[in-house]
């Protein structure tokens, strides 16, 4: 292996070590608060309305090539999740937007299905700790794009936080809404 992959491997070890202290709840408690790239030399569309889906859309349909999500700093921590209610993939979790305060601009998850050996982006997670670490309370309960997120539930795993989450399926159309928290029409 020579210098270079050598160094490009200890650096998603190290990113993959960092998502797993957000995940494992190591952290003190975090602040409150279908397509395809355009072709090379297409023209930029026009910067969408701050604070809609449309925003949701452009900041992250770079994340379609899962290598342009990796060198943003996000792992994938999860593999395929699926239950009954339906599909929500394979979790890439950039643990420094996990930590900080929530922005419509940069989701702590992104979400891809394996379809056919690749993964293909079907939508975002939004993420917050819940302040008191307390599930009987929602008083910190955050809301994005005038929908409250969903929770506050149990971490999941193993001294993962008590938190609150946001699915966005930006890029595969659920028939249970833009906001449910699986997908029906997905499966693993």
């Amino acid at each position: 292996m020579n210098p270079t992959t050598r160094a490009r491997h200890a650096r998603r070890a190290r990113r993959r070590r960092t998502a797993a202290v957000v995940l494992g709840g190591l952290l003190a408690p975090l602040p409150a608060v279908a397509s395809t790239l355009a072709p090379t030399g297409a023209r930029a569309a026009p910067e969408p309305k701050p604070g809609t889906l449309a925003t949701v859309r452009a900041v992250t349909a770079k994340y379609h090539d899962v290598a342009a999500a990796e060198a943003d700093d996000y792992v994938p921590v999860s593999d395929c999740v699926e239950s009954p209610a339906g599909a929500m993939g394979v979790h890439y979790m950039n643990p420094a937007r996990a930590a900080a305060s929530i922005d419509l601009r940069k989701p702590a998850f992104l979400l891809y299905l394996p379809v056919e050996g690749e993964l293909r982006l079907v939508g975002v997670e939004y993420f917050q700790a819940d302040r008191d670490q307390d599930l009987a309370t929602d008083d910190d309960r955050p809301s994005l794009l005038g929908h409250e997120f969903d929770g506050p539930m149990p971490g999941h795993g193993t001294g993962a936080p008590v938190h609150y989450d946001l699915h966005v399926w930006t890029w595969a159309h659920n028939p249970d809404g833009m906001f449910a928290e699986f997908n029906p029409a997905l499966a693993c």
